[in-house]
């Protein structure tokens, strides 16, 4: 069943006058209704009825009647399908980014395994990554590696799996709160969008600071217009500390609401003390445990992308299409309608005479403000990554479903004067097909994306499962250290748990690249709080990093056609190398645009071009081996 509230306002929507006139409904049952549209005559008729209440019971009660329930999910199986599509993203779904490899994967690996890459982030210079946040994920890695001993990819599948299951809860509370808050239509449009985005099947299940805070902040967005606030409050302080402390910008209307128009800073001072005391106070004695001196990364990390002279922008700067086409790619024309949900609010309260309130707490600028805060200030920073959007994902769903909604009130608007409909219509009942056309339209450019993406980029987490084999082979030795090396496409690569078993290390080449590459973590119980000479915050080459190339048992290596001195093919030195597997990767200079962003049968690989990704074999290395 629909959510009490949102199937009552919708029942009494359908029992009143549907013309949208000039005033909105009456209460009904002593509750304001949210949802529906009377006419003028009729609100003067209850005006002058002493027994309108139980006339609108009567009316609620006939048009239930004649009229089925509107198709909703309910709570617990909009839960299912929610973990149904999770699941499938943790299978699925490839690491998009590098950051979310050596920033998270690998610190996650050295934890679980006792060894595995560190950035220059996690040197204690900087302090700039949180070892608590790592911990809520290695905790049961852990426990899971040393009660069962699987496979390391095992352990990258649990976690990914246990991050969707996250997902999946905030995504029912959410679902739950914009039934009753924005109405059930437009909850269920919510569903379908959710469930089909690329945006949430790439960032639902990533390591990543930003999709945890996505969990909270949203959750956090769900409590508030429940009116819970000291949920909302504590949930947000998880968002913004444990994850990306720069997800506190969707809490910034929350706060003005609180102590702006609630008035009530007695519960915003309680429960920001006790977040921090909570969350905060435990966070810096495990990072300062870990760094080996007083550390709060959360700080640090806000001062070096802010008062910094040089700060992120040297590791690269976008123009603002980098979102518009971002966003297309991940949300296709939810993000559109999202976009112009302003706009089509004025036009709604403009067109409509009856300027019927969806809401039952808050009007839709206060509720709906902090996805367009928070585009306003990332639109405007010079360095731009996808990830920086991950925590208002939901929201661009959400505002796009509130923008087909209001595109269905103006049509009806419109029909009902030109056709001068009967009264007690309802306005979906004549507008439904704009819903349909918009939800299977994106559906099907989801479903296009994802299938693209798997295509196209999937070959580097397909090949590091090929090398697993190698661990059955005759010809592994448990007691020898296995290098596998990597050059140009270093970020591509996936993660220690991608190997075999705990005696293979990733091995960096020189190439064309001039940045600041990671290094493995010391030996010795301290490793974390080791100060290492190669390590800057200004992203410079340190050749500390590069291994020698006759050492490399084995190689990843895209042959994309392009060739330098330091970037040969590897896979043609067939004297010196045996080709394990081959895949084809997308090479998107010499790609269609459109047709390798969206999988169209038989047009796609008619206009679109496939290097091969190689996992190279060393024949026989300088040693012997």
């Amino acid at each position: 069943m629909a959510p009490p509230a949102a199937r009552a306002r919708y029942n009494a929507n359908k029992a009143d006058n549907q013309i949208l006139t000039k005033k909105p409904p009456k209460r009904l049952n002593g509750k304001k209704d949210t949802a529906g549209d009377v006419s003028t005559g009729n609100h003067k008729k209850e005006k002058k009825n002493k027994q309108s209440s139980s006339v609108a019971q009567s009316a609620d009660k006939a048009q239930t009647n004649s009229n089925p329930n509107p198709i909703m999910p309910s709570v617990h199986t909009a839960f299912k399908t929610f973990v149904s599509a999770r699941l499938c993203s943790a299978i699925w779904a490839y690491i998009s980014d590098c950051d979310e490899t050596f920033n998270y994967w690998e610190p996650l690996h050295y934890i679980i395994n006792g060894h595995g890459l560190q950035t220059w982030e996690y040197s204690p210079q900087f302090g700039l990554r949180s070892y608590t946040y790592l911990l809520l994920q290695g905790v049961p890695g852990w426990v899971y590696q040393k009660i069962f001993n699987p496979s390391p990819i095992l352990i990258f599948y649990m976690v990914r799996c246990m991050l969707g299951f996250g997902c999946a809860v905030m995504e029912r509370f959410m679902y739950k709160s914009i039934c009753q808050e924005f109405g059930i239509h437009v909850g269920r449009l919510w569903l379908i969008f959710q469930l089909f985005s690329v945006g949430m099947f790439v960032s639902s299940t990533a390591l990543l600071p930003s999709s945890f805070s996505m969990y909270f902040g949203c959750a956090a967005l769900a409590a508030w217009w429940q009116q819970r606030y000291s949920l909302a409050i504590f949930f947000t302080a998880i968002s913004a500390l444990l994850g990306w402390p720069f997800a506190a910008l969707i809490g910034v209307p929350l706060v003005l609401e609180l102590l702006i128009r609630q008035r009530d800073w007695r519960t915003f001072v309680q429960w920001t003390l006790i977040s921090g005391a909570t969350i905060a106070l435990p966070m810096i004695a495990i990072d300062s445990s870990y760094f080996g001196k007083l550390t709060f990364a959360p700080l640090n990390i806000v001062w070096y992308n802010v008062f910094t002279s040089h700060g992120p922008n040297i590791f690269g700067t976008e123009p603002l299409s980098y979102y518009i086409i971002n966003g297309f790619l991940n949300f296709n024309i939810v993000w559109l309608m999202a976009l112009q949900l302003p706009v089509m609010l004025v036009m709604d309260y403009l067109l409509v005479p009856a300027k019927f309130k969806s809401t039952l707490n808050f009007p839709r600028y206060i509720s709906l403000a902090p996805l367009y805060l928070w585009l306003l200030v990332f639109f405007a920073q010079p360095h731009k990554e996808e990830r920086f959007l991950f925590p208002v994902y939901p929201l661009i769903s959400l505002c796009g479903a509130i923008t087909v909604d209001v595109y269905q009130r103006i049509f009806f608007r419109f029909k009902s004067l030109v056709f001068r409909l009967k009264l007690g219509i309802h306005y979906l009942d004549h507008s439904m097909f704009i819903a349909i056309i918009v939800m299977v339209a994106s559906t099907l450019l989801g479903l296009s994306r994802v299938f693209a993406l798997y295509r196209n980029y999937h070959a580097p987490m397909d090949l590091m499962l090929e090398l697993n084999q190698f661990k059955t082979s005759p010809q592994y030795r448990a007691d020898e250290i296995y290098n596998v090396c990597i050059g140009k496409d270093w970020y591509r690569y996936p993660g220690s748990f991608f190997f075999p078993a705990r005696n293979f290390r990733l091995r960096f080449l020189k190439s064309e690249f001039r940045g600041m590459l990671p290094a493995y973590y010391g030996e010795g119980s301290n490793a974390t709080q080791v100060v290492h000479p190669y390590f800057n915050d200004q992203n410079l080459e340190n050749e500390h990093m590069y291994f020698d190339y006759d050492q490399c048992h084995f190689l990843l290596d895209f042959d994309e056609g392009k060739y330098t001195t330091l970037e040969p093919s590897y896979s043609r030195r067939t004297k010196d190398w045996s080709i394990m597997k081959t895949l084809p990767f997308l090479i998107p200079e010499k790609s269609h645009k459109v047709l390798r962003a969206f999988y169209v049968p038989f047009l796609t690989d008619n206009h679109i071009k496939y290097g091969d990704f190689n996992l190279l074999k060393r024949k026989k290395t300088r040693n012997g081996s």
